[in-house]
């Protein structure tokens, strides 16, 4: 009996010490911190109250009603969210920024170089360039329809426009004839054969689809890893996460220790488990990233697309010169394959052929030679150009900051700036239950990694679909973009072409010449001696090209070469 009173008696003493002990104990601080915070609760405990009624925080003696614990829980999610969009503000940024620089120089590039070619092909061959300028004005329609992203076989369609360009060029040198279309589609069967433009179309077509297949599919690979970052930045939290994070981040409030931050150790294990799915993006994304920079350099090299479309109307009106130099062998070669075109009517001109020929290459003088629009629209271009060579430099040094993105994302996102209490502070930290040391060890990334998060229950048998379609997406690019790099556009694949391997392949492994020296002094087309006893016959089998247009063309195509030479 005796031993039951002094039981009781001790029970009795603890009973109001602990009563005493709990008196002692307000929440002051911890109603303070929470108006700093912005928090408006109805009502904030003046001293801890018994916890039975807390569902994530300890159930001890606490400084929180239920309605502070639910909005902890609601509070918690936004900052995470909030901190995630943070730490990705630069990345997306980035990939934003430069994509719409791209893009807007890429498209500019386009325009002025379609002004250009314009601009000089109407001061220099007038008239029937005029009336014939929907050949290249398609031309151009077409590169920038496959730049935007549409259906356009490059080969296909540059093949098409020398097709367009020779049946023009040879119904206007053959003008004394009538070309019906059942004979142009004759024509364009021995355009392998005769090669008109020489190799011009040869080198221009491994420029043109290497420059514009790397141009296109860089600004793409721009595209997919901002829409990624973006999507992936914006993060769906799961319930056993909120919880998680609302034990992290508030539940010291509870405890009345509103100024106790989380250990760094337990700041990762929850975060780590709290992004899981996005850590499993990172592999994908490194592998994005190195195909990347591999196309950079081809933003840089020799078959960078501003140095291929520069030049580009000098490149055709060299072609155009090949065409009339060769104009009476394609002819000759022509109706010996297609037949004798019946002849148009009364002849035109008089004149020998002798007489055509011998006034091809008059020397221009000062005053004479033709102005371009290369020294003007194209002038601000290689300004741009120049900062755009820079911007090449910096988008390289941004895509290697940005490797391992989203597996370090745990680790940005707990540092003492912004969570936790920082290592210093091993024992002065919160660890979940009280102040003092964490000692679980930290997970390794990804979703397999978290079978044994201690403090986030993850379902590593249910992979996030979303995070998956954005592995694909970034799969799919890279391939793309490897692609790109060798050359190639996957869209079409043709093995056709000599030389080239695919379809927009340019069979050169890495520069293909230019070859611009050969324009040079060209060499007369052999000059029928039947045609030099007096007028031309309509109906002999071979006639001499219209007097205007070669000797244009000629004299044109020659002063251009020594502009730029």
């Amino acid at each position: 009996m005796l031993r039951l009173e002094t039981i009781i008696c001790t029970f009795s003493v603890l009973s109001v010490a602990a009563r005493a002990d709990f008196k002692a104990r307000n929440c002051s601080d911890v109603r303070e911190a929470c108006i700093g915070k912005g928090f408006s609760f109805a009502h904030v405990p003046l001293q801890e109250i018994p916890g039975e009624h807390l569902r994530v925080c300890p159930q001890g003696n606490t400084c929180c009603t239920q309605e502070m614990e639910d909005k902890f829980g609601q509070q918690s999610k936004q900052d995470f969210e909030n901190l995630v969009d943070e730490i990705s503000h630069e990345l997306r940024s980035t990939f934003v920024s430069r994509h719409k620089r791209f893009d807007e120089f890429f498209l500019e590039l386009l325009e002025n170089t379609e002004r250009s070619l314009n601009e000089m092909f109407v001061r220099t061959y007038g008239k029937p360039y005029m009336q014939n300028s929907e050949v290249f004005e398609n031309l151009f329609a077409e590169l920038k329809r496959y730049y935007t992203g549409g259906n356009v076989n490059l080969e296909e369609m540059l093949n098409d426009f020398w097709s367009r360009l020779l049946e023009r060029m040879f119904t206007l040198l053959n003008s004394q004839y009538v070309i019906t279309e059942d004979y142009l589609e004759c024509i364009s069967k021995y355009t392998d054969e005769l090669k008109p433009f020489g190799d011009v179309p040869r080198k221009l077509k491994a420029q043109v689809t290497r420059a514009f297949i790397a141009a296109r599919t860089f600004v793409q690979g721009l595209s997919v890893g901002r829409e990624v970052a973006q999507r992936v930045s914006k993060v769906s939290s799961s319930p056993a996460c909120i919880r998680a994070l609302t034990k992290m981040l508030y539940c010291p409030f509870c405890q009345g220790m509103p100024a106790v931050k989380p250990c760094k150790n337990y700041c990762l294990n929850v975060v780590k488990g709290c992004l899981a799915n996005q850590a499993d993006l990172d592999p994908e994304w490194n592998l994005y990233i190195d195909a990347m920079l591999l196309v950079a350099q081809r933003l840089e090299g020799p078959f960078n697309i501003e140095s291929v479309m520069e030049p580009i109307d000098v490149k055709i009106s060299e072609a155009i010169m090949n065409m009339q130099d060769n104009s009476a062998q394609v002819s000759y070669r022509v109706f010996q394959g297609c037949g004798q075109p019946k002849p148009a009517g009364m002849t035109r001109s008089t004149r020998g052929v002798s007489d055509v020929f011998n006034a091809r290459f008059r020397p221009y003088s000062p005053e004479e030679r033709p102005t371009t629009a290369a020294g003007t629209s194209l002038d601000r271009l290689r300004i741009v150009w120049n900062v755009m060579q820079h911007s090449v430099v910096d988008i390289k040094e941004k895509l290697k900051l940005s490797k391992k993105f989203w597996s370090n994302l745990p680790e940005a996102m707990c540092i003492e700036d912004r969570v936790t209490a920082g290592n210093a502070s091993d024992d002065e930290c919160w660890n979940g239950h009280t102040k003092g040391r964490y000692f679980p060890e930290v997970q390794k990334d990804g979703l397999t990694n978290q079978l044994n998060n201690p403090e986030v229950g993850v379902d590593i048998t249910r992979p996030d679909t979303f995070i998956r379609q954005q592995i694909m997406a970034l799969r799919v690019m890279t391939n793309k973009l490897k692609n790109a790099y060798n050359g190639n556009d996957i869209y079409f694949q043709d093995s056709s072409d000599e030389g080239s391997g695919s379809g927009s392949g340019s069979g050169c492994t890495e520069v293909c010449p230019t070859d611009m020296n050969a324009v040079g002094a060209a060499t007369e087309a052999p000059v029928v001696e039947a045609d030099r006893r007096g007028p031309v016959d309509d109906s002999a089998p071979l006639r001499a090209p219209s007097v205007a247009l070669p000797t244009m063309l000629a004299l044109s195509a020659l002063a251009l070469h020594r502009q730029w030479r």
